[in-house]
């Protein structure tokens, strides 16, 4: 099973398009925020898909949480944006809440930078930005979840 996690689109709503097209397989769609209305564009758009969606701290004046979780082919998902949980300094407190809940695999976004790491047991993914990438360019990431565990990569738009 493929899921899509896209992060920090600022209003590329285009973009977003792009990269559903090109990963049609992926059904699950994760948005971790900055420009919310761009997820809820796509969900209009793609009604065969399943979004799962966390504000951001640009999302202003909206009732989206910035936090969630969600169980999808025996993983528990454990998603944010990442603001709230210093991750542009540390992945301590974000991993930390992680383990609490039991979770296999974190998303989150905020730095605008892609990284994929495995520590204590825990995937953490962070997309990068679709809309306005930091070091490596725009990017997004994709997930597999398959019989013999979890592959994780991003890729450059």
């Amino acid at each position: 099973m493929r899921i899509l996690v896209l992060s920090d689109s600022h209003g590329r709503a285009s973009r977003l398009e792009e990269i559903i097209e090109a990963q049609s397989t992926a059904k699950h769609v994760f948005f971790l925020g900055d420009v919310l209305k761009d997820a809820e564009y796509l969900e209009e758009l793609y009604p065969d898909r399943t979004f799962y969606k966390v504000s951001g701290n640009c999302d202003f004046y909206c009732d989206v949480p910035s936090h969630k979780s969600v169980t999808i082919a025996g993983k528990k998902i454990f998603y944010t944006h990442g603001h709230e949980y210093g991750v542009k300094s540390s992945y301590s407190h974000l991993l930390s809440y992680a383990k609490a809940l039991s979770a296999d695999i974190v998303l989150y976004g905020h730095t605008h930078i892609p990284n994929i790491r495995y520590e204590d047991g825990v995937y953490l993914v962070n997309p990068g930005s679709v809309g306005r990438g930091r070091e490596n360019g725009d990017t997004y990431a994709y997930i597999d979840i398959v019989d013999g565990g979890v592959f994780a990569a991003t890729v450059k738009i």
